[in-house]
């Protein structure tokens, strides 16, 4: 008998087979594993017609995964509701360890009828097809640049060395054609095919560019992507990318949404007193051109936006939130070694971390610090101000130390 409520469908879907359990609506009633079925079309429309024979309504749910969209846009061709869950988003028991594609599909469907499952964005047939062009691009553009380290790997490794400014220009090319001379007939070969793999890739960099301008052209993001472009050192590529990755922006109400897709928004593990903010996330942050990811970040070596002694004027104290380095993950990032430097002397339990003759980001001493550097010697001149003394070191071999007699 055809029930007038709705019956909440999970699958659990792989390449060669899809596991199906599904829940009736009932609060309590027990969720009925199906079995496996093929990913064939048919096999598709056999599962509905099975499972239209319980109920008139059917709610689809499955993880976004390698296999992509193609199940959910078959579904909404049948005229079944679909929706589409990340699996980083969906409520797991910490201490449930047995992972099985039974278990999976259960418990999507179970958690679709209690209403916990939060729908991702399923772009158009259109848009990801513009995304895949650009996402083609940005292969041919990594596999190029490993064609082009292998070749000039392979000439250092025979000792054969460009001394022009810049490689890959006009004046390179020549030299590559006419100047490079290889001593045996098989180092030969070898340099030849690399020389045309590189050519091969260039040809279809540009090709692929071609059809990416011409696809472009007649896209419904048109008009964003050319508004795009009238940002300062925001050329097409660019342009065209941050469109196709981000798609529909109007599903974002606020700009903190935006920034947590795209992976800028920091983690955060804060508890009582103590707030700890991680690094961004990594999420498209190769897809986003301003993204920093959890890598080290290279600092300039200027004093400007160090911390200075909070008794003088425009003080940033170690309580300020400008004193922090927020956003990014835990930054290590050294100043070259000095010469001639070495550990300082140690004082009880107390051992000086800048003895190695770098300056690390990151390493916040007890009291207020300001960095000064010498760009003509090279000396860098560190002061702790804390409450029993003045740590003070003036050059590579003086120490002064109160707290030291």
């Amino acid at each position: 008998m055809k029930h007038l409520s709705p019956l909440f469908v999970g699958l659990d879907v792989h390449k060669d087979s899809i596991a199906v359990a599904y829940a009736p609506d009932e609060r309590g009633a027990e969720v009925i594993f199906l079995g496996p079925i093929g990913t064939r079309q048919c096999d598709i429309d056999r599962l509905i017609r099975q499972l239209h024979s319980k109920a008139s309504r059917l709610l689809f749910v499955y993880e976004a995964g390698p296999c992509g969209y193609w199940v959910y846009r078959y579904l909404q061709k049948k005229g079944e509701d679909c929706m589409v869950v990340a699996p980083s988003l969906i409520p797991r028991k910490p201490g449930d360890r047995v992972k099985t594609d039974r278990r999976d599909a259960v418990q999507l469907a179970r958690l679709m009828r209690s209403g916990d499952l939060n729908p991702v964005y399923v772009p158009s047939l259109e848009d990801e097809s513009i995304r895949d062009l650009c996402r083609a691009r940005e292969d041919l553009m990594g596999d190029l640049k490993a064609a082009k380290h292998r070749l000039k790997s392979f000439l250092l490794r025979h000792d054969i060395r460009y001394t022009g400014k810049a490689d890959w220009n006009a004046a390179h090319l020549r030299w590559l054609a006419d100047d490079v001379a290889l001593p045996t007939a098989a180092q030969r070969i070898v340099f030849q095919e690399y020389v045309r793999a590189i050519t091969h890739l260039v040809d279809r960099l540009a090709q692929i560019d071609e059809e990416l301008h011409e696809h472009a052209k007649g896209w419904r993001l048109t008009a964003l992507v050319t508004a795009y472009q009238a940002l300062r050192g925001v050329q097409f590529h660019v342009a065209v990318t941050i469109v196709a990755e981000l798609g529909d922006l109007t599903r974002f109400d606020t700009p903190r949404q935006l920034m947590s897709y795209v992976g800028l928004h920091p983690s955060e593990h804060s508890s009582g007193n103590a707030r700890r903010q991680g690094g961004i996330g990594q999420d498209r942050k190769r897809s986003c051109p301003a993204s920093v990811g959890g890598r080290s970040v290279g600092l300039p070596l200027s004093t400007q936006g160090l911390p200075t002694d909070p008794s003088s004027s425009g003080i940033v104290a170690p309580g300020d939130p400008r004193y922090r380095l927020e956003s990014t993950a835990e930054v290590v990032q050294a100043f070259p070694k000095t010469r001639g430097s070495r550990q300082a002397p140690q004082c009880g339990s107390y051992r000086d971390r800048s003895g190695a003759g770098g300056v690390y980001v990151g390493h916040r001493p007890t009291g207020s610090v300001s960095y000064e550097l010498t760009r003509e010697t090279g000396k860098l001149t560190e002061r702790y101000r804390e409450n029993l003394g003045i740590r003070e070191r003036r050059g590579p071999g003086e120490w002064r130390n109160p707290r030291c007699r």
